[in-house]
Order: C-alpha cells, then structure tokens, then sequence
C-alpha cells in the first residue's frame, strides 16, 4: 500500500509519530487526500498533492492531534465497505433465492431508500466525469483518483439493487447492508473531522462548493444508515394474524432485544393476559419442527433395531438361562444406544441453528479477551505521566465499546440457546406423545402416566438446560489455555504454570464430584419417578381412598419416596457445594499460587499494578469458565441420564400395524376373520389366546362368553390389533368402532364425547341418544348435552358413562363394531332397551358387523353366532339353538343360571315410559345459567401482579431464621475477606521499589493467603448452608401440598383436572428442591459482589457517586418495568403447561380407544396446539430476560466508562494501584448484572412454584380425619343399624338435589336393596353414608351416633363398600388387600379363598406379592371386582354396602359372589345398588328410588304383589 502511494506522489499510509507519539494526534497527508480527494468528487476543486514524505509516526501516534495519511483515507477507508459489499453480497443473494418468503409491495421506506442509493450512484460517476474531463492530465500518474470513484459508483448501485432483490424475496430487514452503511459511515468520519477542521482553520467559503458536496453525500450515507434500522411491511403473502414482533423487526432491533419493548409496557402497566401473547413463528411450531423429526427418529430406530439384531444374531441361546442373558444385554444396548441416537436426531435438526449461536460466542469471547490487554494499555498510560491524555480517554472508550460488544454477543448467543432448547423441548414433547399413542401393551406395563410426565417436565428441562451450557464443555477448556497463555507469555512467565497446576488439580477433584452426582441424579430421578407414578394413581382413585379410609396409608408410601428422593439430592447438594467453593475460590488459588511463585523464585519479580490487576482481569474471566465447567458438567451428565430415559422410552417395542390386514369394506365376504390365531400381552409370557379361528359375517351379531379371565377382552384386543400376534393371520373389512369394558370419558362435554371429532348430524344425533337410553341424563344433567363431564367422567355414574362410550360407536357409523360388555354397567331394563335399539334386528346397528363380548345370557338366543371361551381358547362355537343340541358345556351352564336370568320376553310395546323416554328434541342454545352449570372443570389460573411478598415470608419461614442468620453472615464475611484480599493486593501494587525489590513479600503473600481461604471457608458454608436450608423449605411444601390435597374433598378432584395436580407435584415441586436454591446461591452472591465494587469504586473515585446515583436509579426503573412482566409471563406458562399433562394422561389411558376409532391425528393436532400455547409464554419468558440483561449490562458499561474516564481525568492524584483495582472490578460489573438478572429473574419466577404450590392451602377440606378426645367405642357400630332423617344431598350449589329429605330406618343385620334407573339418587345415598358429600340437610344416625360427629376415618374405617369401579393400585397384591399391614396372611389367603381368587393367585409366580401394574391392568376386569370383594371380606365391618359391585363379571362368578355375601355377611346390614334385579329378590327389603325420592318400599314380594314400578321393572327383566 505505502508503494501504491509513493507511485501516486503520496506520503505513506501511516506515520506514527503524527498520529501516536505526539500530544497532538494527526493523519498523514495521504490520507488526508485521499478524504479530501476522494471526496473532491464532490469538491471539484481538489487541493493540490504534496512531495511524498518519509515514514512518520509523528502524524498518526506520537501526537497531540493525531490523524491518518491521505493515502489511507483515500483507499482503505473507501475500499472496505466497498470490498465488504462485493465479497458477501453474492452469497447474500444466492441465500434470498432459496430462502425467498414472497414479495413485498414498493413501499414508502423501499422507495425512499433507492432514490437515496441512485442519488449516490449519479454523485459518483459525476465525480468520475469530472477527474476525466478536469484532471485527465493527472490520471496517468494518479489512477486510484479515478479508480476510487468508479468502485464506490459501482458499490452503490449494487446497494440498490440488493434493495429490490430483498423487496422481492421478501426480505424486510437487511443485515448486510445495515453493516455496508455502518462501515461506509464509520469510515467517512475520519475525513469528515478532516473537513471540519479545515473549515475550523481556513474557514468554510476558501471551499465552499467541496464542502457542501461532501455534507450532502455524508448525509445520504447516514440516512441510508438511519433507514436500514428500520424494517419494511410484511410480505404480501404473510399468514399470521398475531405474529411475533421479532418478524418485523430490524436487525439493529433484534440485537438490542427493542422489538421486545412493547410487551414489557404493556405488561408494567396491566397484567398481561394470554390474549395479549403472540402467536409462534412458524419453525418454532410443532407441526413444523416435529414433521422432520418423526421420519428422522423412525429412520434412526430402525438402523438402531437393526444393529441390536446383527450384534446379537451370534448368540444362539443354548438354554434359558442364556436366553435370559441374551435379551437382558438387549435390553442394556438398547438403553446406552437409544439415547445417542435421540441425540444424533435432535443435532441434525437443530445443530445448524446451534452452531450459528456457537459464532456468536465466539466472537463473544474475542472481544472478552481483548478487554485485559487494553486495560493492560491504560494502566500503562496511567503510569506514563507524559502520555498524551487523548490516549487514556481513547483506552476509556474502547473499554467501553468492547465490553458493549461483549454484552451483546453474549446475549445473541443466549438467545440462540434458548430458542433451540425451546425447539426441542417442543420435539421431545411431540415425540414422547406420538409414541405413547403406538407403544405396545406389555410396554405400557412398565411405562405408567406419571413416568411419562415427568419425562416430559423434568427430562426435557434438563435438555433445554444442556442446549444453553453445553458450548461451555469445549469453550471452557480453550478459555482457561488463552487465559494461561496471556498469564505466562505476556505477565508471570513461567510463574503462570503454578497455575495451571492449580486447575490440574481442581478439575480431577470435580469430575469425580460430576460423576458421582450423575449417579445420584439417576438414583433421585427413579425415586422422582415413582412418587409422579404414584401421585397420579392416588388422583386417579381418590374415590377409592376416600372410601376405604387409606389416605394415611398411601400419604406415607409418598412421602416414603419423597424422602428418599430429598436424601439423595441432600448428598447431590453437599457435593455440589464443595463443587462451587473449589471454583469460586479458583481465581485466588490460582493468584496466590502464580503470586506466590512469582515472588518467591526472585527478589527482583515486582507485582506492579499493570501485572496484578491485568492478571485479576484474566483470573477473573478465567473464572467464568471455571465455575461454568462444573455446571456444564453436571448439566450434560444430567441430559445423558434424560437422553437414555427418553431414548429407553421411544425405543419400547410398538403395536405391529400390520398384525390386522385392514381391508376396505366390501358388502361380500367376511367381516372379522382369525385364522389359526395364537396371540399373548408380550413376546416373551405365555399366550393369551390360542387356537383361535373365527370368521365373522358381515352384518352378523356374534356374542362371546366366558367366565372371567376365560379371553374374551383379549379376543377383542386380538382383532384391534392390541396384542403380540404370534401365528396366524387377523383381517378386518371397513372402519372400526370400539367400546372398551371399562369406558374411556374425555374431559369435555357429553356432546364432544359422543361426536369425538365428527361433523354432527342433528338427526342422527337424536336417534343415538334416544337409542342409547342417554334422554333421561340429558334432562338431570344441568347444561343437557353441554354438560362439561370430569376427567375419567368423575361426574357421570357406571351407567352413564358406560352409555356414552356406547352412543360414541354408534354415532361413528363404523362397518365393524367391537363391544367389550357394554350393558354390564346398566340397569336391566335399560340394557334390553339398549339392545333392541342398538345391537338387535331392529336396531340402528342391525346392518353391521357386531361382536359382542357379554354376560347377559337373555341377549344371547339373538345372536346369530356365540363363541364360548375357556382359558384363552374357544371351545364351542355355534348358534343358540346349535349350542343347547349339542348339550354342551354352554348348555348345562345356561340350564343352572336359567332360573336366574331367564330369557326376556319380546314385549317391547311394553317398556315402561317411566324409565325410557321417547325421542323429545333438544334445544340447540342454552340459557346462561345451563352454561355456568354445565361448566365443571376449572381452568388452571394465573395470578396477576408481582409474586406477593408473602410467598417469600411463607419460604424463608419454613427455612427458619435459626439457619437464615448464619447464611446472611456468612455471605457478608465472604464478601468483606474478598474485599479486604483485593485491596490487600493493590496496596501491594503501589508498594515502592527499593534497591529493585518489595520488601515483606512473605508478609503480604500471607495475609493475601488467609484471607482468600477464610473466603473459601465461608464460599462453602454459604452454599451447604442455603441447599439444606432449600431441602428443609421443599419438605414442608411438598408436605404441605399432599396434606391439602389429600385432605380436599370429592368435589375438588371432580372440578380440578388432575394435569394441574401433576403439575404442582412434579415440575413446581422440582422448580422448590433446585432452582429456588441455585437462584438464592447466585443472587446473594452477585448482590454482595455488586456492594463490594461499588465500595471499591466509590473509595477509589469518590466522584464516581455522581454516576452511580443515576445508573442506580436507572437499574430499579428498568427493573421494575420487567419483574411485572416476568412474573406474569411465568405464571402463564405454568398455567399452559398443565393443560398438557391432563391430555397426555388422557391420551395414554384412551390409547386403544384412539386407535381403534383411528383418531391418532385428531389427537396429536391437539397435543400440538397444547404445547404450542405453552410455547407462546415461555417464548416471550426467556426474551425478557434478554432485554433486561442488554439494557442493565448497558448501564454497567457506563459505569466502566466512567469509572475508567475519571481515572484519567485523575492521573496525577490517583495510584496505579488503586485505579486498577476500581477499573479491573467495575469490568467486571457487566457480568455481575447479568448474572443478577439471570438469579433474581429465576428467583422471582421459581417463587411462583411456591405460590401455585400454596394455593390449595385454601380450597375447602374435608372434616378431620380423626378426632381427638372421640368417645366412639373400638368395636363401632355393633349392630349396624342406620338411620336417615330428613336426608338431603346437593352436588354442587345450583344444581338440583340429588336426594331430597329421605327418612328411613335400616334395621340390624338388614338386607336392602336399592334400585332404580340412573340419576334416581342410588349411587349419592352411598355417598352420603360414607360423607363423601356432606349432608346439605338432615342426619344419619348408624347405631345411635350422629356420623356428620365423628372423623371421617372414624366413620370410613368401619364401614365397607365394594364400589362399582374396581381401582387397583401398582404394587404388591398384598398391598392392594392391605395397605396398614393390618393382617396376617392367613386372614388375607382365607379372604381370596372366599373371593374365589385362591387358585389364580396360587398360581401366580409371586402369589400374595405379585405386582399388579398400574390401574391393575395386569388382571382382566372381573378379577379386579373379586380383589374388591377380597377387601370387603378382610375388613368384616358390620356394615357392607355394594355399589353395582358384579356388573363386570359374568353370571357364574356373580353367582358365587352372591352366595360369598349370603354366608359370609350374614350378621351385616347389606345395602346392595343393583342392576342385576335377581340378585336382589331374597332381600329383605328393596327400595325404588326415582329423581332422589323413595318411591316404593317393602319386602321384593310385597312390591311386586303391588304391580307398581318394581314389579314393571322386574317383568322388563323376564323375572315375573
């Protein structure tokens, strides 16, 4: 370059001793011209070209004035934009092309910024016309006058064509041509202060047509700058309605986080609601990001099964002990590798958009390093007196500029992190519910619901954590060598190696700690893992609790787990605690050891000012890497563990598809055909069915039979293709519906749940309801049809429940119908209406295919094929006619229980109008009232405002003040021995030199000594001290939690979804054990780091009080705009993540219902829409924080300016000790903030777990449990007689009475039946003796005592109900008889002999501790109810009521259940809720209810003699 300017009769480019070493700094006259020159084009009148002059940095350094050559001017500063736009523009539109969004209309913006470029474009070929026409004799021997102009003219017109092509591509915002008018701006101020000089010296007419050129053609640039801040309009083509502002903002906007303001604004001055939320953009959305991701997981677990099999095809097991072997080390590859591959997917998706967050950090991290060595340049400056003063203010300023790109980059980078931890949270999410709507039945087995959300709240947390720290596993270590390096080579020489010695030492110390809490994370996950396992059961079959009386029993399992889930993160915490004193005591070991070395090995070694302070500055950043490596550590040993969880879970064996041949209907041939079928629950276990071969007509009616356990729900499951086919072949014609015995409610309204995604066909509509017997519900239930039903249809009876799975099918219209006992739940005479209407000759289904899985043996002579069923095979197959000639098995079982259930006769004029109702239309709109009735659930709420200062009284009260005093303490001791070491050491700094030494080295190095331990001491302290102080806090409230919620009523569970519950126990609860804690440790730390440089600050510069004032004020006014907003967008997000864990609860429990109405993509789009209305707070959430750390880090650097400013201006009063101690720790403001925004933001918004967890505090609650002082006798009641006076029942306020003022007296030893159609009130008198309801009028007396007097498990415990849901919970079988351990097993054995279970459990490999699975759905439905009974016979209590207890089982075993009852409760009172009317007439008395009044009363023979509506109800049934 100095040769092309000596070649143009120019000095050189640079001449330090003008612009460096003078006190008037200046630039050489080359570059000079070239300003001026290159800008003649706009002066016409250039100035004359001096000699070439010799080399002088006298021009450029070596100056009071310093500038830059002319030469320079003239080709650098006009080459590099120019040179920036040609290179990276190319690229640039090869990238819009492909990543084109649609056109943008000519703007007012677009326009204007064209006119601006075509404007420069005319000024430089004006200029070139000019040199050609006015300087042409010069040209020769100064062609970079003509070359300069001609570039520049050709640079801009390609800046305006870059502006059409984005216009057209859509492209609203342009990062390239922003940093082309920043670098052309940047670039024109050299000659620009050129200009303004020479108009300072010679005045502005000497040249006034050149200046005015110049102004104007600064001006255009500066414009096009101002403008390219801006964005244009959305593309013509732009979908959203609601979009994210981040779309239209500019990219100026998007590095400083301004598109994020207006949401702040709005939030600080009214609580933000979700309305006020953005929508997502696209590639942050489900359906976008899961779309990919699917087809990659299925690619990447096939080449994984694949593998598994070529790996394991050389074992050929010789017994089965190898085979044991063998599939064991399956299992165990499966799990280390599954896990990699997860991660392998989720990098290919996401690792593009990760790495371009990886650039920012390390750009970051450049200007981080740059800082030291300037700071090194003005403590330099600092100790030079004869320095020019415009260098400190020069020093001052690029402190400033660098640590404000340092900050920004910082953030960008975050930014990156969390949108890609966000993205896979999304993925994770979408992946675990897709799976979880394929995976196969022995797999759900040992994947219960509360594993899957905690795999979904806690696994998928620990991802996005190990997204933001898993740069900092290989930044981390580069960051320690460039700091050592800098250490050795440029301050301590060799010294530096003692320290990295140092952090030799310290990193074997925590990757044993990292190691040894991963193995603890993985211990605490499995304990986490079985308390959501468990919670979810409880909340599953509170009813049950309530009803036995065992919440104690199972609050004690839970806290069981809870326990050992504390203790191990108690250890977990006590490691990391020695984990961050290490580290955070890192930079004084590793200043004290390089000190302590340096001064040791030679006298002569002086610690001046410039080498401790510029060393602290390196230690310090060599800090961050040092306290992040442990936690990245950590964090990424945590996703490993989350990894191989979640890969384990994606990778479970999966329902075949193509098991079924699903065929398309066709009126010819079969409908259902099993050839040679042999299928079982898993690969491994005995069949389930064998022998099997059925071919089903098409438009038959087949009924299977059995006894209970014989294969009959199996043989369903078998064609739904639920089950492991073995052998044979399985095809189905047409579309399928199902009906599950046990019937699967959604929470949503009746109407949704008979619809279920369907268009709804008024008429139609009409007909199922009516045909499904659902009229009469619709005119008790409050809002009809627009009743919102509970999760699990907690507000619906068995009956009800049962008739709108069934309405559910019907309403599909499928060609083959699946029904699994669907009138076992039913009443007698509504199960024949149900029949004749639905499944007979006559009814709505008469032309499809029906399989029919039944007890009902009346139904049975319609059937045109019956498949009788015997431990898994089928043994007689035929008509009914066919069957009884054959005198069969079948046939000899239908003789003995003829007399039972005999067959119904076909008087169907006959049907009572009283229990059916004819067809009436319902009102399509609904009265408000009906609709507020109609509403059940509560959505989960968000407060509003700033968490209540009360939900920090209630924490730290639960910590205690006997630990909160010594941890405050503590923490002020820490920071006064930091403050002291560090002042200690620049009094060191300024030590004079004698004779070339410091004297009392050993001395200082000392003192320095003790007081960083005594800090290292009290670093641990604070850290243990804080942890057990959290894990004390996390006890009580979870406490706390399970005693409220245990302790609330039916009512709540029935209003409350059970996701919210699961929420608040899993992911709040988890938020209370670890990020209230860790956000404590930081926030006090950072907050007493910030006192200590303010001290140091002021005491340094008292001046600087003047500053720090305003930047304080500044900081709360800030603050305070964005705490409003961050709390509430907390809250928000909390209050959508609940929402997804009732659906994945609900989805998993309907799975087979899902699949078998093929509603799979229903269901995922509404798994997709939940998660992404999460998404949308949690977005926004994490952009708060951004905005909030670039503006207060703004602050902080000006706090660096000042700081560093006033130490210029201070030169001559001011030690070079003590500047580079207050300099030095203001540097280091910029990361404290951000660190105290980051701990007070997690502070304050994981506070809100302990609001959401506090709020059931004051819900209603049940009556106490127990009572103290009671008087009730031990062996109550003796005689179980029960009295009822005046009894009335209300469910809810508003809604109409479910018993209305009932008296009766039930006498001792008493047999009563109680029947009536559903809503009569039978199942609410039940409620009301075991005050699940309280009374809302009148009393009941049971032996003389007034229960509503008594303890509710007082009351519970002695009475006994075997209810109509059979629950059972995971665990031992022994356990699901008797949680207290209250019995020997003699008792229990002789219960399941009773219950006529011994011979099954006898047969069980474990007997009495066979593990029943979660809900029991290990054992089949019928053998649930005779564990119920088994509990009834075990607890013997005087007073026995059944709910509708048999109507799962078939005759047989009902008629074993009966006789169990007669005999053994024989000196009982019995209230038996019937629908199975025979089982009811050797009774004693039998009571008609209707509409929550008795209607009829008497003896069974009495009433029937009466020809009332008992004795209609027993002729519907063929019983008179």
């Amino acid at each position: 370059m100095d040769n092309l300017c000596s070649l143009s009769g120019l000095d050189p480019l640079w001449d330090w001793n003008l612009t460096w070493y003078t006190p008037h700094p200046d630039l050489t006259q080359c570059c000079h011209l070239s300003a001026t020159y290159s800008n003649t084009l706009l002066s016409l009148h250039p100035s004359p070209i001096p000699p070439s002059l010799s080399q002088d940095w006298n021009l450029t350094w070596y100056t009071p004035h310093p500038d830059l050559s002319q030469c320079f001017q003239h080709t650098v500063l006009v080459w590099f934009p120019c040179m920036y736009l040609w290179s990276c523009g190319p690229l640039y539109l090869v990238y819009l092309w492909f990543t084109g969004q649609g056109g943008i209309s000519l703007t007012s913006l677009c326009c204007a910024k064209t006119v601006l470029g075509l404007c420069l474009v005319s000024f430089g070929f004006l200029e070139v016309f000019y040199v050609l026409v006015e300087r042409s004799a010069e040209i020769h021997q100064h062609m970079v006058f003509l070359l300069s102009p001609v570039i520049r003219s050709l640079t801009m017109l390609l800046a305006v064509c870059v502006i059409q092509w984005e216009r057209m591509k859509g492209c609203r915002s342009s990062v390239l041509l922003f940093l082309f008018w920043t670098l052309a701006v940047v670039c024109s101020l050299v000659p620009l202060r050129a200009n303004i000089q020479q108009i300072i010296e010679e005045g502005f007419f000497t040249d006034a047509m050149r200046f005015i050129a110049f102004f104007v053609y600064f001006s255009l640039q500066l414009t096009q700058l101002i403008l390219s801040c801006f964005s244009d309009q959305h593309p013509v083509c732009y979908p959203l309605q609601n979009p994210c502002p981040v779309e239209d903002a500019s990219f100026l906007s998007k590095m400083l986080f301004w598109w994020f303001g207006g949401l702040v604004i709005r939030g600080y001055r009214t609580p933000l609601q979700a309305e006020d939320l953005w929508c997502l953009r696209e590639e942050d959305s489900s359906d976008c990001i899961i779309a990919d991701l699917e087809i990659d997981w299925a690619r990447e677990c096939t080449k994984l099964q694949q593998k598994e099999e070529c790996s394991l095809s050389g074992c050929r097991p010789t017994g089965p002990k190898l085979t044991e072997q063998t599939q064991l080390l399956k299992k165990l590859r499966q799990e280390q590798n599954s896990g990699f591959c997860l991660f392998r997917v989720l990098a290919r998706s996401f690792g593009p958009f990760f790495l371009k967050g990886t650039l920012f950090l390390v750009f970051h991290d450049a200007f981080m390093f740059s800082i030291p060595q300037v700071l090194s340049l003005l403590l330099g400056f600092m100790r030079d007196q004869d320095s020019d003063l415009w260098k400190g203010f020069m020093f001052a300023f690029l402190l400033f500029l660098l640590s404000s790109l340092q900050s920004l980059f910082n953030h960008q980078y975050m930014y990156s992190c969390f949108t890609v931890g966000m993205r896979v949270k999304t993925a994770v999410m979408g992946l675990v519910y897709r799976k979880s709507l394929v995976i196969s039945s022995a797999a759900r087995q040992s994947c219960t619901v509360g594993e899957i959300v905690n795999l979904v709240s806690a696994d998928t947390q620990k991802l996005m954590d190990m997204v933001v720290y898993f740069n900092a596993v290989w930044v981390a270590p580069i960051e320690i060598a460039l700091c050592l390096y800098f250490l050795t080579h440029t301050l301590l020489g060799p010294s530096a190696l003692a320290g990295i010695a140092t952090v030799i030492l310290i990193f074997p110390l925590n990757g044993f700690i990292a190691k040894m809490r991963s193995k603890l994370q993985e211990v605490q996950m499995c304990y986490t893992d079985s308390r959501i396992k468990l919670m979810n059961e409880i909340l599953s079959g509170i009813k049950i609790l309530k009803f036995y009386a065992w919440e104690q029993a199972f609050l004690e399992r839970v806290l069981g787990y809870r326990e050992k889930e504390l203790n191990a993160l108690k250890r977990s915490q006590v490691l990391y605690s020695i984990s961050i004193a290490s580290f955070n005591s890192s930079s004084f070991l590793i200043a004290f050891s390089m000190f302590g070395v340096y001064v040791v090995v030679d006298d002569r070694n002086i610690l001046d000012a410039q080498k401790v302070f510029v060393s602290m500055a390196l230690i310090h950043i060599l800090k961050t890497p040092l306290s992040q490596l442990p936690f990245a550590m950590s964090t990424t040993m945590q996703a490993v563990v989350s990894l191989r969880r979640l890969g384990k879970f994606l990778c479970q064996d999966e329902l075949k598809p193509d098991d079924v041949d699903r065929e398309p209907y066709s009126p010819d041939g079969d409908g259902v055909v099993i050839d040679s079928g042999t299928f079982g629950w898993s690969k491994e276990g005995p069949p389930c069915l064998m022998r099997i071969n059925v071919r089903v007509k098409k438009g038959s009616l087949v009924a299977v039979v059995g006894h209970v356990g014989s294969g009959k729900s199996s043989l369903l499951s078998a064609m739904l293709g639920e089950t492991e086919k073995r052998s044979g072949h399985v095809s189905v014609k047409g579309s399928v519906a199902y009906v599950p015995q046990q019937a699967w409610i959604q929470n949503a309204t009746l109407k949704d749940n008979i619809v279920f995604g369907q268009e709804r066909k008024e008429s139609w509509y009409h007909r199922v309801v009516e045909a499904c017997a659902l009229l009469p519900d619709l005119e008790i239930l409050p809002a009809g049809d627009g009743t919102e039903i509970g999760e699990k249809g907690l507000n619906l009876s068995g009956g009800q429940k049962q008739r709108v799975s069934l309405a559910r099918a019907v309403y599909r219209k499928a060609d083959v119908y699946l029904l699994d006992d669907p009138l076992s739940a039913v009443d007698a005479h509504v199960g024949q209406h149900i029949f004749e209407r639905v499944f007979g000759s006559e009814g709505l289904l008469k032309d499809q295919t029906r399989v029919l899985v039944t007890h009902g043996l009346s139904f049975l002579p319609q059937a045109d094929l019956i498949l009788v069923m015997v431990e898994g095979e089928i043994t007689e197959m035929g008509s009914y006619l066919e069957l009884m000639a054959r005198d069969g098995a079948f046939a000899e079982f239908i003789r003995l229980f003829a007399g039972n259930e005999r067959k119904e006769r076909s008087h169907r004029d006959m049907m009572s109008s009283a229990s059916i109702q004819t067809m009436e239309a319902i009102s399509d709109t609904e009265d408000q009232k009906q609709e507020v009735l109609g509403k059940l659930t509560e959505v989960d709420k968000a407060n509003t405002g700033r968490v209540k200062l009360e939900m920090y009284v209630e924490y730290f009260r639960t910590i205690g003040l006997a630990l909160i005093i010594p941890i405050v303490f503590l923490y002020a001791f820490q920071q006064a021995a930091s403050l002291a070491y560090n002042y200690w050491l620049s009094v060191w700094a300024d030590d004079p030199i004698i004779n070339g030494t410091q004297i009392d080295t050993d001395l200082k190095l000392g003192v320095f000594g003790a007081l960083g331990f005594a800090q290292g001491v009290s670093i641990f302290g604070t850290t243990v001290a804080i942890s057990l102080g959290g894990i004390i806090a996390s006890r009580h409230l979870h406490l706390d939690l399970l005693n409220n919620v245990l302790r609330s009523p039916m009512a709540f569970f029935e209003v409350t979804p059970s996701g919210n519950l699961l929420n608040r126990f899993s992911k709040e609860v988890d938020a209370i054990d670890c990020m209230i804690p860790d956000g404590l440790k930081m926030m006090l730390g950072y907050l007493f780091k910030l006192l200590e440089v303010c001290i140091i600050v002021l005491v340094a510069m008292p001046f600087a009080g003047v500053v720090l004032l305003p930047l304080t004020l500044l900081y709360a006014f800030i603050q305070s705009f964005y705490v409003a907003t961050s709390c509430q967008l907390r809250r928000l997000e909390a209050v959508s993540r609940s929402p997804i864990y009732t659906h994945f609860n609900e989805t998993f429990q309907g799975a087979s219902v899902i699949r078998a109405f093929s509603e799979q993509e229903r269901f995922i789009l509404q798994a997709n829409g939940r998660i992404d209305h999460n998404q949308t707070a949690y977005f926004p959430r994490f952009v708060a924080t951004r905005w909030l750390a670039v503006n207060l880090e703004f602050l902080g650097n000006l706090l660096v300016l000042a700081a560093a400013t006033l130490a210029v201006m201070g030169r001559d009063t001011l030690s070079p000790g003590i500047v580079g101690l207050a300099v030095s720790h203001s540097l280091q403001v910029t990361g404290i903030l951000s660190w105290i925004v980051r701990s007070w933001t997690d502070v304050e918004n994981n506070i809100v777990s302990v609001e959401r967890v506090k709020e059931y505090a004051d819900t209603p609650k049940e009556a106490p449990w127990t009572i103290e002082g009671s008087m009730l006798p031990l062996a109550w009641p003796t005689h179980g007689t029960i009295e009822l006076e005046e009894f009335g029942l209300q469910y809810r306020k508003g809604l109409d009475w479910a018993l209305k003022g009932i008296s009766l007296s039930i006498q001792e030893k008493e047999k009563v039946g109680i029947v009536g159609r559903t809503g009569a009130g039978k199942s609410s008198l039940a409620l009301g003796i075991f005050r699940i309801l309280e009374a809302a009028k009148g009393d009941i007396y049971i032996d003389g005592i007034n229960i509503a007097q008594i303890g509710l498990h007082e009351l519970r415990s002695r009475i006994t109900i075997i209810p109509q849901d059979p629950v059972l919970f995971s665990g031992s079988l022994r356990m699901n008889l008797d949680p207290f351990d209250g019995y020997s097993d003699e008792e229990v054995w002789r219960a399941l002999e009773l219950s006529h279970l011994k011979s099954f459990v006898s047969g069980l490999p474990d007997k009495l501790n066979h593990e029943c699975s979660e809900g029991g759905e290990n054992l089949s439905l019928g053998q649930r109810q005779l564990v119920c009974l088994a509990r009834a016979l075990l607890r013997k209590t005087k007073i026995l009521v059944l709910d509708e207890a048999t109507a799962a089982v078939d005759l047989e075993t009902d008629n074993l259940i009966q006789s169990t009852i007669r005999t053994q409760f024989d000196d009982c009172t019995v209230l038996t809720i019937a629908h199975r009317l025979n089982t009811i007439m050797d009774y004693t008395r039998v009571i008609v209810m209707d509409r929550g009044l008795i209607t009829e009363m008497d003896s069974p023979s009495n009433l029937i003699s009466e020809r009332g509506q008992f004795y209609l109800m027993c002729r519907e049934a063929g019983l008179v």
